[in-house]
């Protein structure tokens, strides 16, 4: 299985379960492996054989720009299914992480695997 990754890919949004989470944007960290259904682009060496890196950013950018979720849990599950069923993956790995927002820990945050 060949598997593509986006690491440290960091963004502004609105989470949380406390008042001033609803209303203070706070930089997550998302880390994603996504396998792919077909090898096909290693020979082929065509985007239309390849998962389109710039489509799946784009598509978590709209996401945490439109939708607000109390929980990372429930992001990376949100995040999990987009992958599986709109870019038809098998298997998809996302970690979600809020940076330095307890004193003394850099990231905290949740690692979820899916399969289709």
């Amino acid at each position: 299985m060949d598997i593509i990754f986006l690491h440290d890919f960091k963004a502004k949004t609105l989470i949380g379960i406390y008042p001033w989470e609803k209303k203070i944007a706070q930089t997550i960290e998302l880390n994603l492996e996504i396998a792919l259904s077909t090898n096909r682009a290693c020979f082929t060496d065509k985007l239309e054989d390849a998962l389109d890196y710039s489509l799946i950013i784009k598509r978590i950018n709209d996401i945490l720009a439109t939708k607000q979720f109390s929980l990372l849990e429930a992001l990376a599950e949100h995040i999990a299914q987009i992958i599986l069923t709109e870019f038809n993956s098998p298997w998809v790995k996302v970690s979600v992480a809020k940076l330095d927002i307890i004193k003394g820990v850099k990231k905290l945050g949740v690692c979820i695997e899916r399969k289709s």
